[in-house]
């Protein structure tokens, strides 16, 4: 059973929502942060990515960057710019992007279900990026960016969606980068029950996007109870704040690679090797987009090319070896270019979906990179099959879009 309940929420009036909110704090570089945060004091980024305050180059780890978000936190609070609501709740949250829209449910998720395995994780996680948010939960004593989990579709969650879509938002904008947000608030007592009991006979949640923050903050709740000589687990701390999807509702778009060399091969010696395992079929200079698993588009040479994996080089059977990112990291990318680990190889970079094959056409034409590779993007299924069965996912392997809007709504730990 998931363990959630409702949380009595920070977050900004509905005058100031469009202000505050802001993109999370690992999709955009310091510059990036300090450009879009430029003449909004009530931007997010001053406490999410506080080192925008400091003059260019002050590190992110700085002691004085985490003091500065203690302070600007406060700051928004006395401001007026975050206020509390004065009960417990569920909130809604809507995402559109391209005419499609997607439905979350916000709330407070029991840390104890990650550290048990109940909420499952299809990622390797690095200790630094978790120390950097653990302690960055810890100095304001808040979850101020929520996670991204998923869930099998629910009847009984789907009417509590539908139902609420039909009232009055608390919030209703678009974005600079024009995806739109909606936030319900729920404090029906009735439909607060029919929350909680609906996630109760949910098994197991996913983490889609986010695995850093989750296994910090659950980190987190794990060391405050150990501190805390009365602890009860009813505390704040015990729970971490978390955006629910059905999955049927989630798109996991492609996460695509270039690469910065061919290993000492000429272009037709390398399609000579690639075709060992792959019928490859020329496409013109039109960008290609892979229309099926275990179908490729590779950019080389001003000329796009369809990559269709041979059967026999394919096992289905393995829920590992049958993601797309798995078959070109072996046969391509180790096996022919010699790029063994894909975290720590200064050959290959990656480019999100969202960006399109124009690109991944740009960096190669550009003479930065000599390859393109566009993979068929991972599906939820795939996904949640991985963390059922225990494994991880290969590197850079799923890219989620859009990406939850921060500070919509805080959980405080006190």
């Amino acid at each position: 059973m998931a363990r959630v309940k409702p949380f009595a929420a920070l977050r900004p009036p509905r005058d100031l929502v469009e202000r505050v909110a802001s993109r999370p704090y690992d999709v955009l570089s310091s510059d990036e942060a300090r450009a879009e945060a430029a003449g909004n004091e009530m931007s997010l980024y001053h406490i999410i990515k506080p080192e925008i305050d400091f003059t260019d180059g002050t590190g992110e780890h700085d002691d004085k960057v985490y003091d500065r978000a203690v302070e600007n936190f406060a700051h928004f609070r006395r401001e007026g710019w975050l206020v509390r609501d004065d009960s417990e709740s569920y909130y809604i949250y809507a995402q559109t992007m391209d005419g499609r829209r997607q439905f979350g449910i916000v709330v407070a998720a029991d840390v104890e279900d990650y550290l048990k395995g109940k909420i499952k994780k299809h990622e390797l996680t690095r200790r630094e990026k978790e120390a950097d948010r653990m302690r960055h939960i810890l100095v304001n004593r808040a979850n101020i960016e929520p996670v991204f989990l998923a869930f099998p579709d629910n009847e009984v969650l789907a009417r509590v969606i539908n139902d609420t879509a039909g009232s009055r938002p608390e919030y209703d904008f678009v974005a600079d980068d024009g995806i739109g947000h909606t936030l319900w608030r729920i404090t029906d007592p009735a439909t607060i029950d029919v929350i909680t009991k609906a996630f109760a006979d949910i098994p197991y949640l996913y983490i889609a996007d986010g695995h850093h923050r989750t296994a910090a903050a659950a980190h987190v709740g794990e060391q405050l109870a150990q501190e805390d000589p009365h602890h009860t687990g009813k505390e704040e701390y015990n729970y971490l704040l978390a955006v629910c999807f059905p999955q049927s509702h989630l798109r996991v778009m492609d996460y695509n690679r270039v690469v910065r060399d061919l290993n000492g091969f000429t272009p037709t010696q390398f399609l000579d090797a690639v075709a060992c395992h792959f019928d490859v079929e020329c496409k013109g200079t039109e960008p290609y987009k892979p229309t099926a698993l275990h179908n490729f588009a590779l950019y080389l040479d001003g000329k796009w090319y369809s990559l269709t994996a041979h059967a026999d080089t394919v096992d289905d059977s393995d829920p590992i070896g049958v993601l797309d990112v798995t078959v070109s990291s072996n046969l391509i990318l180790r096996d022919i270019l010699g790029i063994e680990d894909l975290r720590t190889s200064h050959r290959i970079d990656f480019v999100g979906g969202i960006r399109g094959l124009g690109e991944l056409q740009r960096r190669v034409n550009s003479g930065e990179m000599v390859m393109a590779l566009a993979l068929y993007p991972v599906t939820m299924q795939q996904i949640i099959d991985i963390a059922d069965t225990g494994n991880i996912m290969p590197p850079k392997a799923t890219w989620f879009e859009p990406k939850l809007r921060s500070g919509l709504v805080i959980h405080t730990l006190d």
